[in-house]
């Protein structure tokens, strides 16, 4: 295996509705005499998918029921966010003033996604993308179009985990990519053939990246660079597990 390298993507700045996520991020690069070369892949958080895209949502224009008031009372939280994350998904558990929903995009996760951090300084919240895999293949065609080779795109997102505490960094759009490293068939070096490892590559980068940028640096997207990917049509959707599988629900 090579040296894999995560190279932090600085001076990208505030993004706001309706700005071209390749240019700042290109013009960045090159504000640090940085450029993506080929076999890169390039690493991009949500949140400025979602602020260029208008997924902003001002908490003063939120309604909250009486039953979000109730339940955002009863564990001292701000009702219009309970209301924005029952509105954005289906419940799936709820309990200690923790909600847990799936989106309409498949994702099991707490608040539908809804995000307050990173944004204005808590008037206003960030939704999901409407469709990250869409996204993340627009900026996948962007990037060809003015590079003249093809660059992988992965958007993340952070999100609990059913058998672990804390946070990780998941793929929640992907582009360009297989999403999974399938070793089932192959066989270890002690000759045992593998019968269930499938590797979520995609989600892997995703905590890389992660790990490089932080949560509190204004760094948003982040190269990898020397991982060998294998090129395809790959999407977040299908790290996505089948309800009839999912042993938690």
């Amino acid at each position: 295996m090579p040296e894999i390298r995560a190279i932090p993507v600085e001076g990208i700045g505030e993004v706001r509705p309706g700005d071209d996520v390749v240019v700042l991020i290109l013009a960045a690069l090159a504000g640090r005499r940085r450029a993506l070369a080929e076999g890169d892949l390039l690493i991009i958080t949500h949140k400025i998918i979602s602020k260029a895209e208008g997924q902003i949502v001002p908490l003063a224009s939120v309604k909250p029921s009486r039953k979000a008031v109730a339940w955002a009372r009863k564990y001292k939280l701000d009702p219009r966010l309970t209301q924005l994350a029952w509105d954005q998904g289906q419940i799936v558990r709820q309990h200690h003033g923790v909600t847990i929903t799936e989106t309409a995009h498949g994702f099991v996760c707490a608040n539908s996604g809804v995000d307050a951090s990173n944004v204005d300084g808590g008037a206003s919240v960030v939704l999901l993308p409407r469709d990250p895999d869409k996204s993340a293949q627009k900026i996948q065609r962007d990037l060809k179009k003015k590079l003249g080779f093809a660059v992988p795109v992965i958007i993340t997102d952070s999100f609990g985990r059913a058998w672990r505490e804390g946070l990780t960094e998941v793929a929640i759009g992907v582009a360009g990519m297989r999403a999974f490293r399938d070793s089932r068939g192959e066989r270890d070096p002690y000759g045992y053939k593998l019968k269930v490892t499938l590797e979520a590559i995609a989600d892997e980068l995703a905590g890389m990246a992660g790990l490089a940028c932080g949560k509190l640096t204004r760094i948003p997207a982040c190269i990898i660079r020397g991982y060998p990917f294998r090129a395809g049509r790959g999407r977040a959707r299908e790290l996505i597990r089948d309800r009839e599988r999912d042993m938690f629900r």
